[in-house]
């Protein structure tokens, strides 16, 4: 779970949330870092097989980020470094479903820092109650309904004070193909449930496929309702960048060419992010496996009514240290100054 700074920490610490709709959008990080990690880690003869991957991955202008009078600057390097940290908008949204409310469902920033050795993947509860640009205050996930992706870009920047690159969304039916393609994935669960007539006990537990799916969706049998299955899906989303980078299948031509296959085919980008960025990105990255993901959540005081909605009360003190830290390039000095004992690796 995540203490008030958004650091991952047992679950019993966390506050109680309100419950919403299932939601799959986090396994957004996939869509960028998954190939572009295993790219980088073969080289060679498996780089080629990459590149040609990258040629299905759907550049849609839907996703295009857009400018605005006073826009925020993209952030600074940091000193030691001439590479500016770069950040991607995970997007899940649930018109993918056959319920389609119109909302995003699930919204991550992916922050790479400068020098290439971190990926900070950031989840911002739905339910988080923010300025929108031009509507006034709501929920963060609103924004989607009223101005599409744009829109909640500009209400990210203006959120965090710190420009949003790129915008990354895929198919949560690629995500059932690639467990099922890994072979499955193991991660630790903190508490006994089950959902969709799967039964998760607590401890070590391997999951693929559409019981991977009914694990990261089910959020009633949890004890926070909604903060511990965005805990499930933070720690299953390292757990299957581990499986990516694990030799297993980086050494089987077979496994690698398929991963990489469901990858591009469930992508949608924006137009920028082309197969020349993508490559340069995959180039600078200075990766040591998955240690080098942070799982992190946007800081939160806790939960309560505005109205008549049940709404996320963020922490405006360390929000705007988060801030900081992501336009100047020191979200590390931000992850280890509020890591505590529990900070989930």
């Amino acid at each position: 779970m995540t203490d008030s700074a958004g650091l991952e920490v047992l679950a019993e610490d966390a506050p109680q949330q309100p419950r919403k709709k299932k939601g799959v959008g986090f396994f957004l990080l996939l869509g960028v870092i998954g190939v572009l990690v295993v790219a980088l880690a073969l080289a060679g003869f498996y780089l080629s097989r990459s590149l040609a991957a990258l040629n299905d991955i759907s550049r849609d202008p839907a996703l295009n980020p857009v400018d605005y009078s006073g826009r925020p600057q993209p952030p600074s390097p940091a000193a030691e470094t001439d590479k500016a940290p770069i950040n991607f908008v995970l997007l899940g949204t649930d018109e993918r479903f056959a319920d389609d409310a119109g909302r995003s469902d699930s919204l991550m920033v992916a922050h790479l820092s400068g020098d290439r050795k971190h990926l900070y993947l950031i989840s911002f509860p739905r339910d988080l109650w923010v300025s929108i640009p031009g509507h006034d205050e709501g929920k963060i996930n609103w924004a989607y309904s009223f101005g599409g992706a744009a829109l909640t870009l500009q209400t990210l920047e203006q959120l965090t004070n710190t420009r949003m690159e790129h915008t990354v969304a895929i198919d949560f039916a690629g995500f059932i193909q690639l467990t099922e393609t890994l072979g499955g994935i193991t991660v630790n669960n903190p508490w006994d449930s089950g959902s969709a007539g799967y039964t998760f006990p607590k401890g070590e537990i391997t999951i693929a496929g559409e019981e991977a799916l009914a694990y990261v969706r089910e959020r009633k049998s949890l004890p926070n309702g909604d903060l511990d299955r965005a805990y499930r899906q933070r720690t299953v989303v390292k757990a299957i960048l581990k499986e990516i980078l694990s030799a297993e299948t980086l050494t089987n031509p077979v496994t690698f060419n398929d991963v990489l296959g469901k990858l591009s085919e469930s992508l949608s980008v924006d137009e920028s992010l082309n197969n020349s960025a993508i490559t340069d990105l995959m180039l600078s990255l200075k990766f040591e496996g998955a240690s080098s993901i942070r799982l992190m959540q946007a800081p939160i005081e806790g939960t309560g009514m505005i109205g008549d909605q049940a709404v996320a009360i963020l922490d405006t003190e360390k929000m705007a240290e988060l801030s900081q830290a992501m336009s100047s390039d020191s979200v590390e000095d931000y992850y280890q100054s509020h890591r505590t004992s529990h900070t989930e690796e």
